[in-house]
């Protein structure tokens, strides 16, 4: 039975890598939409590629598309994409917190839901989680997506803890007073993985590292004492689950996203020689460390953010985005990134009343605000 996938965030590196598991899967997955916030011919390019007739691009673009090529336009664009164009599974691959209307729109068709944008998911909090029926929300996540398998190890009940594994990122080893002198295009020499600008920037912050803390909580239902995070550098073990008996599965495959992308739009069936397996004939070495958290300090910063809810996330997410512009452009230093956010999430004071897409609005608008206008102040002040 083939399955139909609309890909939101096609240009990105997750959707470029899902149109080629969809192209590698011998009919049994098609891409019937794509959608994309910006470049809009690298979309039309993509879209004709793959003999895809349903677009939307959140910017217009000068490409021109064939007669049969029907193109949403505008910052509703993609939430139309996804409402008009009836699919079973919803990629959503968005950068950044913008990724919750599609998220909420996806849930609200009843499409199972491949999550690769854990924003929207970090914001969203309950408005998501409410939504979403038994099985609706997939991972796409190495970290998450190895945990869903792990879980199928044993019960809900019977899991003692999460661990979520960390590549450690391009700085890993480094004391605090050496990142200040780091640069950008430092910050996007990942050692495993090739991810967008603003993962890649979170990567090396370990900002990401927090950010999938807070998804796994609400994705697994796992409260934030129970969630670990740990230095895995070879970025073999892409999680763990540890259970009350005190057995701990692991989830290990080479680091290519196509495995996880892969399970998500086939869930909960796996598809064949998706990547190459682990090479078990020869002998390998991987290590696990703590997190330097006088270095790195935005994974204590988001579980404390995320153990407070409500708006709190939103003000985390929108600050660490605006910051990360301001790191790339030259007007803050590496280590302003996290204690830009925490200076922002410390002056918030959110109104009282239950989460909403309004209250998110204003949070997320608020705390750019704020990011913008936060000055440098530059090491030692």
């Amino acid at each position: 039975m083939t399955r139909s996938v609309l890909i939101l965030g096609a240009t990105g590196s997750i959707g470029t890598q899902a149109l080629d598991v969809i192209a590698r899967s011998a009919g049994r997955l098609v891409a019937v939409g794509l959608a994309a916030g910006h470049d809009s011919a690298a979309l039309h390019a993509l879209a004709a590629r793959a003999g895809v007739h349903e677009l939307a691009a959140a910017e217009p673009g000068d490409a021109d598309a064939d007669a049969d090529v029907r193109v949403r336009v505008g910052p509703d664009a993609i939430v139309r994409l996804v409402r008009e164009v009836r699919a079973d599974v919803v990629l959503n691959a968005i950068d950044g917190a913008a990724g919750l209307p599609a998220t909420l729109a996806a849930l609200e068709t009843g499409a199972t839901l491949a999550l690769a944008n854990k924003e929207s998911l970090v914001v969203g909090g309950e408005l998501v989680t409410e939504r979403a029926r038994p099985g609706q929300l997939v991972p796409v996540d190495s970290e998450h997506s190895a945990i869903a398998q792990c879980l199928r190890s044993g019960t809900h009940d019977e899991v003692d803890r999460l661990i979520l594994t960390a590549s450690g990122g391009p700085f890993r080893g480094r004391a605090a007073d050496e990142l200040w002198a780091v640069t950008p295009q430092q910050a996007l020499a990942h050692p495993t993985w090739r991810m967008g600008a603003l993962v890649t920037t979170n990567s090396a912050t370990l900002v990401n590292k927090g950010l999938e803390i807070m998804e796994a909580h609400h994705l697994f239902g796992i409260g934030y004492d129970r969630i670990d995070a740990v230095v895995h550098p070879q970025s073999v073990v892409h999680s763990m689950v540890q259970f009350r008996d005190g057995a701990t599965i692991a989830q290990a495959s080479p680091p290519d996203m196509r495995l996880p992308i892969s399970l998500a739009l086939a869930w909960p069936h796996r598809m064949p020689d998706v990547v190459p397996a682990v090479d078990w004939t020869h002998s390998h070495r991987w290590t696990f460390e703590p997190i330097d958290e006088e270095a790195f300090p935005a994974v204590r910063l988001a579980r404390a953010v995320g153990e407070r809810g409500g708006t709190w996330p939103a003000v985390f997410t929108a600050a660490d985005e605006v910051l990360v512009a301001r790191f790339h452009a030259g007007g803050i230093a590496f280590p302003e990134i996290v204690a830009g956010i925490e200076r922002v999430v410390d002056a918030w004071r959110p109104s009282a009343g239950s989460l909403s897409l309004d209250a998110i609005a204003r949070a997320d608008a608020w705390a750019r605000e704020q990011a913008a206008a936060l000055p440098a102040r530059g090491r030692g002040r």
